[in-house]
């Protein structure tokens, strides 16, 4: 199993920046991909970003590109996302979440087997 632990969520105004970071452990030596889906208030989640644990390879949702970035650090087992220029609607409960085998489906919940508790975004305008 693999435990994710997010952190660094919180109030911002319109514009401003934050950076989550996912904290892994157990049996992060079989993480394929790392992902960061959000919650808005009375919608499904959304897929926001991905990274392949062990060749780096990112995606991003078309809303986010060029604001959020997703990184990590292998020494930490750490996935960060650091968010610039937010906006309202970015306003969320942000989980990360782990997959352990192959799949082309990033984008969709139903590929991962872990998730993190999850941390509340609130972007004021």
């Amino acid at each position: 199993q693999v435990q994710l632990v997010e952190s660094g969520g919180g109030l911002v105004q319109a514009g401003g920046s934050l950076r989550l970071s996912c904290a892994a452990s157990g049996r992060t030596f079989s993480v394929y991909i790392m992902g960061w889906f959000r919650q808005p208030p009375g919608k499904e989640r959304e897929f926001v970003a991905a990274m392949n644990w062990i060749g780096g390879r990112t995606y991003y949702a078309d809303s986010v590109k060029g604001r959020f970035t997703i990184s990590r650090d292998n020494a930490k087992n750490t996935v960060y996302l650091q968010m610039n220029s937010l906006e309202p609607e970015d306003t969320a409960v942000y989980y990360c979440a782990s997959e352990s085998d192959y799949s082309r489906t990033y984008y969709s919940p139903n590929t991962y087997d872990y998730w993190g508790q999850g941390t509340q975004v609130t972007v004021s305008s």
